[in-house]
């Protein structure tokens, strides 16, 4: 036994030593003809790339193979990683790089990086001799830049071109450049100021480069890999475990904010309902922070191209405290903004489902309408797992909120998802089954099995009219409730069209990481599923969200819609002739209605400005630009204003803590919805 156990470590040893060789000849044979640093991977990194491609290939949802396809698809991406911008690499570098094209997944099968480093290697030399170049302008800018001259820069990433040669690339640069002081000089520093700010900037970002490392480098492209199977599967090696830690748990402390990495930039992907940015209305999901400063007027640390736990760590700290914030606002790439928002713990009670009542005079009737507003769908699972009958959860408040509305007596009920970003599946399944008799909630859908829950309880807790409030932002468990209220008929959906986020990943452990991946699909009883799509309102109201910035379909690589078998279900009588009449009943208010016109004004300027695809580099022409917008956005503020007798502002500066509410104005139209909904169903003769 013990010649046999010899006998294999031997073997193995050689075969290692033997793998290792090659990998080795490869990186060697492979190097670019660029000078810089020259990182290597690692036989760590080589054999856990293997472990990576063997559980993405064998356990994710599509059951893909990595293929010549894919191969393509991992190169496209792992460049557009790298040089989104198309600032970095010449057009002779791409067609170098397009010779591993249909190579990258055999190498990654083997083991071999040496394609991927040798890339980031490329990458690397030439973000440093930009950053040189910059730097070399940055002490006298002011007599090396003309400012009239009618220059102009691209903005749209996907526009740009890669440069001919590094000629062109250095003209590029010295426009980028430009561009940038011409946006401090816009935010009124003087030129000493500009100076100061614009070395250490680039002097950070110079030393930031320095400090990369192989595992970094493995990070960033064997995430290009899982991201070629989906959007959500993802690698967390040690370090980055941790980090994902971090990130989940982000929305209890700081300011409540979830982000992720877009390139070089920090996203806001989604807010924390109630929580401090969510509460000062200043911050969006799609903003990207550039620069995060300290206390109320602390100096901004510029955060471009730095890792999301550096930038997390910087912007949380004790409660009560300040945090600024310099950020590019979705879709307005061409300017910039710094916001201040004071730091605290998002409570769980405020997590918590809420009731409000309110009445409405309709047609010489007061009804009583009662409202519940639900951020999240929670459960307490260690009490739950203990056997606590006083658990809490979703289901368990909204119940006995339900039970103190209808001692009010109330004629309808809105559930209000907006932003709630999802959670506890069984809390979405069991939710619903409160306004069911009984049957199927939601349909999941794996590689090789449909699974079903279902409402088994007779029961219903509310019987009358209801209306489910969504947005861009509600997803998961949402989706699967308003689905549902869809599909039975039991209620109207009001919003605008949902996230989309019909996918479920599974945590699985690679060596000392952890691997994120997709193992099914949700599916509504009707057979349509959730993903990308989401879920279409009956009636649609403006939307507060760029489509195009956030939600599923925004994702590069995102898994499709599609159907799949129906479930069997008793739906309720359907409600398109309800339907029908509420949309024109909104389309009769809508045109006089100073909320809905001030949100309609919001969204053809900013569609004005997802048009411009070049910036100018005059300043002259710029600040004329500045003080149009910034004067159209205040007759904005200031007419709707008038219309509902507020005072009008003097200027934008005082509008922070004065910001009109969008999400009121919406829930004042969806009042009047349901006004027009009880009437309807008591005039059709409609129950539950």
């Amino acid at each position: 036994m013990m010649r046999f156990n010899e006998h294999n470590q031997i073997g193995y040893l050689r075969l290692t030593l033997k793998f290792f060789c090659s990998f080795l000849i490869f990186v060697f044979l492979s190097q670019p003809a660029f000078a810089g640093q020259s990182f290597m991977p690692t036989r760590t990194h080589a054999l856990q790339s293997i472990k990576i491609i063997e559980a993405l290939e064998n356990a994710h949802y599509l059951k893909k193979k990595l293929d010549n396809k894919m191969s393509s698809q991992i190169l496209s991406q792992y460049l557009k990683r790298l040089d989104p911008r198309k600032n970095l690499f010449t057009v002779e570098d791409i067609r170098y790089f397009n010779k591993y094209e249909f190579r990258i997944d055999d190498e990654l099968k083997r083991g071999r990086l040496g394609i991927a480093f040798n890339i980031f290697n490329a990458y690397l030399d030439r973000a440093e001799q930009r950053t040189n170049y910059i730097l070399s302008m940055i002490p006298d800018w002011e007599k090396k830049i003309n400012f009239e001259q009618n220059d102009s820069l691209i903005i749209e990433n996907e526009l740009r071109q890669w440069q001919n040669n590094k000629e062109t690339l250095y003209a590029l640069w010295r426009n980028e450049f430009k561009n940038h002081v011409i946006t401090l000089m816009l935010d009124e520093q003087d030129s000493k100021k500009i100076t100061s700010t614009l070395d250490k900037l680039y002097s950070n970002r110079l030393k930031r480069l320095k400090q990369t490392e192989p595992n970094d480098i493995f990070q960033i492209f064997i995430n290009i890999v899982a991201a070629a199977f989906d959007p959500h599967t993802q690698y967390f090696p040690p370090r980055a475990s941790e980090d994902f830690d971090i990130q989940m748990s982000l929305s209890l402390e700081g300011i409540g904010a979830v982000l992720q990495t877009e390139y070089e930039y920090t996203k806001v992907v989604r807010l924390i309902p109630k929580g401090p940015a969510d509460k000062s209305a200043l911050l969006m999901p799609g903003d990207k922070i550039i620069g995060v400063g300290q206390g109320k007027a602390g100096d901004i640390v510029d955060t471009i191209g730095q890792r999301i736990d550096h930038v997390v760590k910087l912007i949380r700290g004790p409660k009560n405290t300040y945090v600024r914030l310099k950020i590019i606002p979705a879709k307005k790439s061409t300017s910039t903004k710094t916001i201040r928002i004071k730091r605290d713990r998002v409570k769980l009670e405020e997590q918590s489902a809420k009731k409000k009542l309110i009445t409405i005079n309709n047609e010489n009737e007061t009804l009583k309408i009662g409202i519940i507003e639900i951020p999240n769908f929670y459960i307490d699972f260690n009490a739950f797992n203990k056997g606590d009958k006083d658990y809490k959860s979703t289901t368990k408040d909204v119940k006995k909120l339900l039970v103190e509305l209808e001692k009010e007596k109330i004629d309808g009920l809105i559930i209000d998802l907006r932003d709630n970003g999802g959670g506890a599946l069984q809390e979405a399944s069991q939710l619903t089954g409160l306004f069911l008799k009984t049957g199927p909630i939601v349909q999941i859908k794996y590689k090789h099995k449909i699974a079903r829950l279902y409402d088994d309880d007779p029961d219903i807790a509310y019987t009358g009219p209801m209306i489910v409030m969504m947005n861009r932002m509600s997803a998961s468990a949402s989706e699967i409730f308003a689905g549902a209220i869809k599909d039975y008929h039991r209620g109207i959906i009001v919003g605008s069209r949902s996230f989309g986020k019909g996918t479920v990943q599974e945590l699985l452990k690679v060596n000392d990481g952890r691997l994120k991946l997709t193992r099914a699909k949700f599916y509504r009883v009707s057979g349509e599923s959730t993903q990308h799509l989401g879920v279409l309102p009956d009636l649609t109201f403006p939307r507060i969200y760029n489509i195009d910035d956030t939600g599923e379909s925004s994702l590069d690589g995102a898994l499709p819609w599609d159907t799949t078998v129906r479930s069997l279900y008793t739906a309720y009588p359907k409600l398109d002739v309800i339907s029908m009449q509420l949309n024109e009943n909104y389309k009769d208010r809508a045109a006089t209605d100073p909320g809905l016109n001030y949100l309609e004004e919001r969204i053809q300027m900013m569609s004005k400005l997802d048009l411009e695809k070049t910036l100018s580099l005059n300043i002259n022409t710029r600040k004329q630009r500045k003080e149009a917008l910034e004067q159209l956005e205040l007759d904005i503020e200031n007419q709707y204003r008038n219309a509902i007798g507020k005072s009008t502002l003097k200027d934008l500066s005082d509008q922070d803590n004065k910001r009109t509410d969008l999400k009121e104005i919406l829930m004042a139209q969806t009042q009047l919805v349901m006004a027009d909904y009880i009437t309807l169903v008591h005039d059709y003769g409609y129950s539950w």
